[in-house]
């Protein structure tokens, strides 16, 4: 294996995260069905989806064990004071990692987050 090309995530509610995702986050949508939303992130550097669940969801917990990394071009002091404006609750300040500064939120589903300024 080389590398991975894409990621989709399982969610209860489409279009209830189709709206998070772009109005709290600012993610822009690159193609959308019935059954998925695919977002485009940092001028489509990077992309994934959100889906309708492939399996019954019901009363299970989502989002454990799950985390996206998203490098960012801006300040990341910056990044995050904008989405605690837009009504985004972060699950945590913003720290060092050996990769650069960064900060979790977790989205509607429990999946985490990350942000990250590089190095």
């Amino acid at each position: 294996m080389k590398q991975l090309t894409f990621a989709s995530l399982q969610v209860k509610n489409l279009e209830v995260s189709k709206d998070f995702y772009t109005q709290k986050l600012g993610f822009e949508i690159g193609n959308s069905n019935p059954q998925a939303c695919i977002f485009k992130y940092n001028q489509g550097q990077a992309s994934f989806a959100i889906r309708t669940p492939l399996e019954p969801i019901e009363g299970k917990e989502l989002g454990i064990g799950v985390a996206l990394w998203f490098a960012v071009k801006e300040n990341v002091d910056e990044l995050k004071a904008q989405l605690i404006a837009n009504g985004v609750t972060t699950a945590g300040p913003i720290i060092e990692t050996p990769f650069g500064r960064a900060f979790h939120l977790k989205d509607l589903d429990g999946y985490k987050l990350t942000f990250l300024e590089e190095k």
